[in-house]
């Protein structure tokens, strides 16, 4: 009998727990939400009225889930992009998920299942929440959570927008400047956050070389100069850091 109550005791404790857990990661992330949801939603519209079916707005999000390259990924198809330039588009712009893998606590994640989707579901706004915590706080549950309360809401934004999509008889015209408005507000942002004038100067003269010498492949030349300029840059501070010391 007593051994029933135990039982009992500690199945009532760990469903507390779930609701607890569940609670902390929806709270976490609803402000992330109310970026992802609308950004999801401006994606399906777009995808929609761009000749897909609404329900390559899921495909797309639970294949490839990356908000950018989502975007990309529209002009690309419809263009017939070799797979090879796709594949070098997707390495340059999620380059950044290399260097956020150095400080996510996937080691609080348990199971191995667990931590495949952990590592898939690695995005920015899942990072910057997590990263917001002491990550040995953290448990399996709540950091996995975290990231499948970014998935939904962005899921759930395109599907929305997709469906909308389809149901409107116009055509919205200037969606496909929303992956530009994007990147742009991102620019605009770190650069109020650094004032670091020669990183904008470099990205601009990379891409004007790029439309010199291979219009026809702008997005990957221009993004590959822009790595190496960078590259060479830290180099160069590395090497005058060593000097003066």
């Amino acid at each position: 009998m007593t051994s029933t109550f135990t039982d009992q005791g500690l199945d009532v404790s760990a469903a507390a727990s779930r609701r607890s857990d569940l609670r902390a990661a929806a709270r976490d992330t609803v402000s992330v939400g109310f970026g992802l949801f609308p950004l999801g939603l401006a994606f399906g519209l777009l995808l929609v009225q761009s000749g897909f079916h609404w329900w390559w707005a899921p495909i797309f999000s639970l294949t490839i889930y990356a908000g950018s390259l989502e975007f990309l990924a529209i002009g690309l198809v419809l263009a017939v992009t070799p797979l090879a330039s796709i594949a070098m588009t997707t390495l340059l712009v999620n380059f950044r998920h290399v260097f956020y893998a150095l400080s996510f606590p996937l080691h609080r994640v348990n199971g191995k299942t667990a931590r495949v989707y952990s590592m898939y579901a690695l995005t920015d706004e899942a990072y910057a929440v997590a990263a917001s915590k002491d990550p040995e706080s953290l448990s399996s549950r709540q950091v996995l959570l975290i990231q499948v309360f970014c998935q939904l809401y962005w899921v759930l934004g395109g599907v929305t927008g997709a469906l909308l999509g389809s149901a409107l008889p116009m055509q919205l015209a200037g969606l496909d400047f929303a992956l530009t408005a994007l990147f742009v507000v991102l620019a605009l942002d770190a650069f109020r956050a650094r004032r670091d004038v020669p990183t904008p100067i470099l990205a601009l003269l990379s891409a004007l070389v790029a439309l010199v010498v291979a219009r026809d492949q702008m997005l990957v030349v221009a993004m590959s100069l822009f790595v190496a300029a960078l590259l060479v840059r830290f180099l160069l501070r590395r090497r005058g850091g060593s000097a003066h010391a």
